[in-house]
């Protein structure tokens, strides 16, 4: 079948059957389909959606367009999980979460992303580490998840591959917004690496994807839905995002601050620690490691403050690359900025609010993100100190501390993030930093994995 056939069928409002996506997936790979003609049938499941049934078919033959990892040969002695997240400013959870969850017997192979949009990403805040592989061999990886029971990693090439060529593309055209996409997306990746169970983690708010509750709510009921169709047992939290998640925005500091978080050097931000326990009990939970939810975040905890969970993380940094002595003060060799320079609250009041957004999109003026995919980054600048909305400030208190590589930047920055604040009388409502749970009934179909080529 030609790909006009496959578009003109969705253009119509048609749903697309097994034999049609499959021809636009090996298309995609095989790059027999143009771009037009991929960014063609992108906008027409944007304006007219995806079946559910549709949305499965997708997400599987993209799985199916690579390597499909194995892990059985490896003999981890536990079961093996992962967490997504939908992006965030400040979010830095996944540095603790994994070795919080290995800590406690399960296994987490974390196969992450690099920084989109205004959000920022994990493996590009894990290269702030002198060394580190986010691109180790499998034999390495392997010998990581023995050892510390966790590698945050990056996508290999071989990993659905038509993913990777499918979103370049939609992020040129426009259709970066179509929840099927989104979830085929998210989920083809994560069942190509093995996985026996996953958590997502869908963020919430004005410095998210999803700006409300019921986008959100959207979103993780089509990765709850279809990874059930897919045979991958998943639960999803809602979380907010109408503020910094934990004190910094930008690589090294929010590594220097998920360090700190896991040796217990200085205060853990309380929202940040909220939802890290939170989705390690959902995920302590789902494998089985823990009878509840609740029972599994007092586990976490647990494996916290005995500080197993810091020395996981160290095993696995040093033992993809990065510093052996990450976890002493200094050790984790992490780069500094020349400018360090306060944003001064303008009067008396409360921190009412904050547009995170463009709290994110000041980092990337900095040079602490990418505006197209080729940028480099600056791992040393960003914003710390950040100041938690509810909080009572005083004329001239520092609301958080920029980051940068000249005064010139960090004066523009200050600027900038100013009028992303609200200074009020008096505190407004804040949203639970755990909006919501959701799950399906039923037990998925057990899947089978392929072993990788």
């Amino acid at each position: 079948m030609t790909p006009a056939e496959v578009i003109r069928t969705k253009r119509d409002g048609r749903a697309l059957d097994d034999a049609q996506i499959d021809a636009f997936v090996h298309g995609l790979v095989a790059r027999e389909w143009s771009e037009g003609q991929v960014g063609a049938l992108a906008m027409a499941i944007l304006l007219n959606g995806m079946t559910r049934a549709e949305t499965v078919a997708l997400t599987r033959a993209m799985t199916h367009s690579g390597v499909v990892l194995d892990w059985s040969q490896a003999r981890l002695p536990g079961p093996i999980i992962d967490k997504h997240s939908t992006g965030g400013v400040g979010d830095k959870v996944s540095l603790m979460l994994a070795p919080i969850v290995a800590a406690c017997g399960a296994f987490v192979p974390m196969v992450s992303g690099r920084g989109l949009g205004h959000t920022g990403g994990t493996l590009d805040k894990l290269q702030s580490l002198p060394g580190y592989q986010s691109a180790p061999s499998r034999a390495a990886l392997t010998r990581a998840l023995h050892e510390a029971g966790c590698a945050i990693v990056g996508a290999s090439a071989r990993v659905a591959p038509a993913d990777r060529r499918l979103y370049a593309i939609r992020d040129v055209t426009a259709t970066v917004e179509s929840v099927p996409l989104i979830t085929a997306s998210i989920l083809s990746k994560k069942l190509a690496a093995g996985l026996q169970f996953l958590v997502m983690d869908v963020k919430c708010g004005n410095g998210a994807f999803c700006t409300t509750p019921t986008a959100a709510r959207e979103l993780a009921r089509s990765l709850i839905d279809v990874a059930h169709g897919a045979s991958l047992p998943t639960t999803a939290l809602v979380t907010d995002m109408n503020q910094v998640l934990g004190h910094s925005a930008g690589n090294a500091l929010e590594m220097a601050e998920a360090i700190d978080f896991l040796v217990g050097r200085g205060a853990r931000e309380p929202r940040l620690e909220a939802v890290t326990l939170a989705l390690a009990g959902e995920m302590l939970a789902l494998c089985g490691l823990a009878s509840d939810a609740h029972a599994g975040a007092a586990q976490a905890q647990r494996a916290l403050d005995s500080g197993s969970a810091a020395e996981r993380f160290a095993r696995m940094v040093s033992t993809l690359g990065g510093p052996r002595d990450v976890l002493a003060r200094r050790g984790a060799k992490l780069p500094t900025a020349r400018v360090v320079l306060d944003v001064p609250a303008p009067r008396d009041g409360v921190l009412a609010a904050m547009d995170t957004r463009e709290i994110g999109l000041a980092v990337i003026d900095l040079g602490g993100g990418r505006r197209v995919a080729s940028d480099a980054i600056d791992p040393a600048v960003g914003l710390s100190h950040v100041v938690t909305c509810g909080a009572r400030v005083s004329a001239g208190q520092a609301l958080m501390r920029v980051h940068a590589h000249s005064r010139a930047q960090a004066s523009a920055v200050v600027a900038r993030v100013l009028r992303a604040l609200v200074i009020a009388d008096s505190a407004l409502p804040l949203q639970p930093v755990v909006i919501e749970r959701l799950a399906r009934a039923g037990k998925p179909r057990r899947r089978s994995v392929e072993r990788a080529s």
